[in-house]
């Protein structure tokens, strides 16, 4: 004899009924609409001078985005989109960026203070200007593990040979 198991049905719910968000109150005679747009364009127009202080000094340098990029941290395409004025960066960010620059924060940030900046008043020695095709390279080469670094010294011990 098997036994039967019966389970209790549940009774019929009433279907749901969807809820809607609470309503937003009114806009006070219309106001916030155009300081959010005189918001939003003045950061806009402080990226973009940004952008454009941070361009002027890295071709000043003669550093490619790609040589920035590498010496804050950020991806080429970041600090492409930086330069554009399309992204405005952190202030640690910044802060990087004046450092790589050798830039007071106060030109990027359009503001005139008319005090120097410490790399101003004692400007490290230039380093020895190298080709962009050589930082290119150097990018490369950091990246490799300690093998294909000693395989990369034989393929150019071997190169400069046939120079020879």
């Amino acid at each position: 004899m098997a036994l039967k198991t019966t389970f209790p049905v549940p009774p019929e719910q009433p279907p749901l009924i969807p809820i809607s968000p609470p309503r937003r109150p009114p806009l006070p005679d219309k106001e916030a609409p155009p300081q959010r747009r005189v918001k939003r364009e003045s950061k806009q127009k402080l990226a973009k001078s940004l952008g454009d202080g941070a361009r002027a000094a890295r071709q000043k340098a003669g550093l490619t985005q790609a040589d920035v990029a590498e010496r804050i941290g950020v991806a080429t395409e970041v600090y492409g989109r930086l330069e554009r004025g399309l992204l405005m960066p952190s202030v640690p960010t910044l802060r990087r960026i004046c450092m790589a620059l050798h830039l007071p924060a106060d030109s990027l940030l359009a503001l005139g203070t008319g005090q120097p900046s410490v790399w101003e008043e004692a400007p490290p020695p230039p380093p020895a200007p190298e080709e962009p095709a050589m930082r290119r390279l150097m990018r490369h080469v950091r990246k490799l593990s300690p093998t294909q670094i000693r395989a990369l010294s034989l393929v150019a011990a071997t190169l400069r040979r046939e120079e020879d």
